[in-house]
């Protein structure tokens, strides 16, 4: 029975049909964004500040709270609120989504249930307003992806067209968020999409773009950061080829920070797992130690820097505010730790905000020692910060493309766009030798749900039909065939495979099917005829005969030249569904 209940409807499925559908579901995320948004600003406001509003900016650093040194007690009391919501309502809502919304896709034919979208936006809003240091970006990738679930089970629509709206939903979510849409197409086909094709790929767009809109109207057109103009003319990266081996080197270093933030995130929830107490005190030891974490910040530093999203700290490393190598050093540390105790104990929330501000430190870090050490090179910490989000975001994902285009577009710096490609593909293949999940699909390889590493295109389908097709070798008519004593049974069509075949004509001299057959032409023995076939030409591509099967249900696809009235004369091959799967496997060899 759908999650949806018994009353579905039947709608018209194609294209058009399945892009307002995506318009649709980019349009719901859009405003879905929005009001996770008011939602945590509300709870931010109350848990920090002690007043009700509706307005919250999380690029400007969090005012010192009005509760003092209680205000260590807000992530305990969101913790316990998110706990108790994801463990009476959906378990799925815990953590950070995306691998939930992965393993719907590849596991569960594209089905999310309903009460997943709001049980996650009411837990992600209490996560990260009360302090956890996870990101909002998970949670509005699992609620669009969860508006497209639902409307594809609504409609039942076919299953290939509700796995692409989950996609387009997730896409929708990173659009609306972050402003990125060219990013946010990359993300869905990086990581959402099993199938790259002008029919998933259109609702996809679509999606993004509706979602990039609607937040537009809500959160303005600039930037999720900006990089100020008295900053700016320092962003030109020095060009020459000798400095090349630097970018590289960084994303090397940014590769092994990822894999190692990989590894202890999962470590870090082993262990909360494995401590054999009841839930809650679980939750409220782990919120705690983000509570003190964050307080002790502020009596130091006057921040709470590790609290919420952190996108504060990001905008002041951008800003050339923070310039000591050893506190963006600390930082990192901090809030890896943070993340890492935050979902351990429960919290509801992404990892790629914190993958943003691992990377904004581990670059500052990195070009302020070598503006310390070789000042003449014109090397800084704003523009590696930069490189760092890209890198370690890509290093930890595994998505280049993702990675590449989203901190251009949340940036706006295109200058950087060559040294932070030379990064991030160090990165990810630093990270790829260390480990070959990612933090994604380290999560559901440990549940056995493995998620396949190239799945997109594969190059058998841009093959030419003649080149896989069993060739003819006889013409045999009916009457010849005693008929009488061989009933076609289209069932037994999918079972009988031959080297060869003959094709048979009717009295008239009309082709009407083929018949397995040795290399002389003549019918095997206990063979049937096979009348269940489509026609496809020897020039097209093999993509083209899989969808013509597929839409006749046929057995075999006979093969001929040229074009007109198909005639036996004219059949130059046929092409079983087994040959196309024996094709299949064979492009896999080495």
């Amino acid at each position: 029975m759908s999650a949806v209940g018994n009353k579905r409807l039947r709608v018209p499925s194609g294209l058009v049909f399945l892009s307002v559908m995506a318009v649709i579901v980019g349009a719901i995320t859009g405003l879905g964004s929005a009001a996770l948004r008011v939602l945590i600003a509300v709870v931010h406001n109350a848990l920090f500040l002690g007043e009700f509003a509706w307005s919250y900016q999380a690029n400007d650093p969090t005012p010192p709270s009005n509760w003092g040194p209680f205000v260590i007690l807000a992530p305990v009391i969101g913790g316990l609120v998110v706990l108790f919501l994801v463990r009476r309502f959906a378990p799925e809502a815990k953590g950070h989504g995306v691998p939930e919304v992965m393993a719907a896709i590849f596991y569960n034919n594209g089905r999310i249930r309903p009460v997943v979208v709001l049980v996650k936006s009411l837990a992600s809003a209490l996560s990260i307003g009360s302090g956890a240091s996870v990101g909002r970006e998970g949670p509005i990738i699992q609620i669009g992806s969860g508006i497209g679930s639902t409307l594809g089970q609504v409609f039942r629509l076919p299953k290939w067209q509700t796995i692409t709206l989950v996609a387009a939903g997730a896409g929708a979510g990173i659009a609306a968020t972050f402003n990125t849409p060219l990013g946010a197409v990359m993300f869905a086909i990086e990581l959402m999409l099993p199938e790259v094709s002008a029919r998933t790929f259109l609702p996809v767009v679509l999606a993004t773009g509706t979602a990039t809109y609607v937040g537009q109207i809500f959160f303005g057109i600039e930037p999720a950061f900006v990089v100020p103009n008295s900053v700016l003319p320092q962003l030109l990266f020095p060009s020459a080829v000798q400095f090349l081996p630097v970018y590289l080197l960084f994303g090397i270093v940014c590769g092994a920070a990822a894999a190692f933030f990989v590894k202890f995130l999962h470590w870090m929830e082993d262990l909360f797992d494995e401590w054999d107490i009841n839930p809650y005190l679980k939750n409220m030891a782990g919120m705690t130690c983000l509570g003190v974490m964050m307080y002790v910040f502020f009596l130091i530093y006057g921040r709470y820097f590790t609290d919420g999203v952190g996108y504060d700290t990001i905008q002041g490393i951008l800003n050339g505010e923070m310039t000591f190598a050893y506190l963006m050093a600390i930082l990192f540390f901090a809030k890896m730790v943070a993340t890492s105790v935050s979902l351990a104990s429960g919290a509801s929330g992404g990892v790629f905000s914190p993958s943003l501000f691992l990377g904004a430190t581990l670059g500052g870090c990195f070009g302020t020692i070598l503006s310390i050490l070789w000042p003449n090179l014109g090397f800084g910490p704003i523009e590696f910060a930069i490189l760092g989000m890209a890198a370690i975001v890509g290093g930890a994902t595994g998505a280049a493309m993702t990675a590449i285009l989203m901190i251009y577009e949340m940036t706006g710096q295109y200058s950087l766009i060559v040294p932070v490609t030379i990064a991030v593909a160090g990165a990810i293949g630093t990270r790829r030798l260390i480990m070959e999940d990612n933090i994604y699909t380290m999560k559901l390889t440990r549940r056995g749900q493995h998620i396949p590493k190239e799945r997109h295109t594969h190059m058998f389908s841009i093959r030419k039909v003649r080149d896989i097709m069993t060739p003819i070798t006889g013409a045999i008519r009916l009457p010849d065939l005693h008929i009488h004593a061989i009933q076609a049974d289209a069932t037994a069509d999918f079972h009988q495979v031959g080297d060869f075949y003959a094709t048979l004509a009717d009295e008239t001299g009309r082709f009407v099917g083929v018949i397995p057959a040795d290399k002389d032409g003549k019918p095997l023995s206990g063979a049937m005829p096979i009348r269940n076939f489509t026609v496809i030409g020897e020039g097209d591509f093999v993509q083209a005969l899989m969808t013509r099967l597929a839409r006749r249900d046929a057995a075999i696809a006979v093969v001929r030249k040229g074009r007109g009235v198909i005639r036996p004369d004219r059949i130059t091959g046929v092409i079983h569904r087994d040959r196309i799967a024996k094709t299949i496997i064979d492009e896999y060899r080495d």
